[in-house]
């Protein structure tokens, strides 16, 4: 056999353990599934449940808990995102309705109030989306989540008005949870590509 052909066979052989690779990353990595709303991507996750726990019994003593969460686009093989979408929600709850408010606060600020847990975790999941203009169609990527309780001193350095202090968000994420700080992640949606997504019309940020 010529060097050419060798070369061709191991190219060829290459190939194919890549095709087979691509479903095994789906199947062993897939946390939570996405929505291709317009120009932005959504994480769908039903099993995700953080109003539970230390952050439940602290609302369920009147006081109101920030929860932080990051979504990050990652490029097939690449260790640092190719973009990052931070987002903080406040939640409080009403003891004598035994419903929950949420709310994101800033220049675009919104609420929604009387949900029920699952309701509430679910808002909060509709309100991340990361943008998807500019990205190629046909390269592979996959996003993760991220999302912990955070404290006051971490949020004045994260969130000053008027926008967001990206340097800030990233320590905050980079750094370790301690013993009895509620952090769930990371989770990963598995390998996508926006040419093999089915595409929404686009609401933009949910409100009703």
């Amino acid at each position: 056999m010529s060097a050419h052909e060798r070369e061709k066979g191991i190219s060829r052989r290459s190939w194919l353990l890549a095709g087979l690779a691509l479903p095994l990353f789906r199947a062993r990595a897939a946390d939570f599934s996405v929505m291709y709303d317009g120009d932005t991507l959504r994480p769908i996750a039903p099993s995700l449940h953080f109003l539970t726990g230390k952050p439940l019994d602290s609302l369920k003593d009147a006081n109101a808990v920030v929860f932080v969460s990051r979504l990050s686009l990652y490029g097939l093989g690449q260790s640092v995102p190719l973009r990052q979408a931070p987002q903080r929600f406040v939640v409080s709850y009403d003891i004598w309705e035994e419903r929950f408010k949420v709310a994101i606060p800033g220049p675009s600020a919104r609420s929604r109030q009387g949900l029920a847990a699952a309701q509430a975790e679910a808002w909060c999941l509709e309100n991340m989306a990361v943008s998807t203009l500019g990205l190629d169609p046909a390269s592979p990527f996959y996003l993760q989540l991220e999302l912990r309780a955070a404290e006051t001193k971490e949020l004045s350095a994260v969130f000053a008005d008027p926008g967001i202090s990206l340097r800030a968000f990233v320590e905050l994420f980079s750094r370790k949870a301690g013993p009895g700080e509620p952090h769930w992640g990371p989770f990963n949606s598995g390998l996508l590509r926006l040419a093999d997504m089915v595409r929404t019309q686009g609401r933009g940020a949910r409100t009703g």
